[in-house]
């Protein structure tokens, strides 16, 4: 199996939410740090009173930070923007968040949330995210894939909105158990099966997505853009 692993570069991985990074790429995130790869990894929320506590918010930021440990990730960007309420962060700021962040890391190689995720957070950021990534000068992004998210991708209306349907596949067979294991830091946030967010059901998802292209596990993505 030819791994094209190698050719990603510098690589972000934006999470609109903390546990969003390892529910849709963890296998890759870890894969690609086991090949050397610089994975930077951006939370861009953060709970805020009075939705969220301010305790609750700094348990799942020790939750994020202890799962990127596990699976090799090179530096946690915590861009604090304020969950569940982007939407009325004016759309210029959040460009210049994430304008802000590209040019700190020039990443090679881009993972976001997809575009018809049900939670209004995820499409935001994917907007912005791709307005950041435009390839304006001589560096910029040259591979984009959008992941999917447990209990946001599948819970969309797909008749209406645009379907998740992936054309990339990324064998995560060696990394899974460390998936899972990531996602087992964030224990506010685990939930027991048939809970979608549960280590259950992550398992079954990849062994689905493996089995698709005769693997054993796999994570899927739907391709934004490849410039070779």
């Amino acid at each position: 199996m030819t791994d094209r692993i190698a050719d990603f570069g510098v690589t972000l991985v934006i999470a609109p939410h903390p546990d969003d990074e390892v529910l849709g790429c963890g296998g890759v995130i870890a894969r690609l740090a086991d090949a050397g790869r610089d994975v930077h990894v951006a939370i861009a929320t953060r709970g805020r009173a009075p939705r969220y506590s301010q305790e609750g918010a700094d348990r799942v930021r020790r939750e994020a930070l202890a799962a990127h440990e596990l699976l090799g990730v090179t530096r946690t960007h915590f861009l604090d923007l304020p969950a569940a309420e982007l939407d009325q962060v004016p759309h210029a700021d959040l460009n210049g968040a994430m304008g802000r962040l590209f040019e700190a890391v020039k990443p090679d190689t881009i993972f976001l949330p997809f575009l018809g995720d049900i939670h209004l957070d995820h499409q935001l950021i994917f907007r912005s995210a791709m307005v950041a990534a435009r390839p304006r000068d001589w560096h910029y992004p040259l591979r984009l894939y959008a992941y999917e998210t447990l209990s946001e991708t599948n819970w969309a209306a797909p008749q209406i909105e645009p379907g998740f349907a992936p054309n990339i596949f990324i064998d995560i067979h060696e990394t899974l158990e460390r998936k899972l294991a990531a996602f087992a830091c964030f224990q506010s946030q685990c939930g027991v099966f048939p809970n979608e967010r549960s280590p259950e059901a992550l398992r079954a998802l990849a062994m689905l997505r493996g089995a698709t292209v005769h693997r054993y596990a796999a994570e899927a993505f739907v391709l934004i853009r490849e410039v070779i």
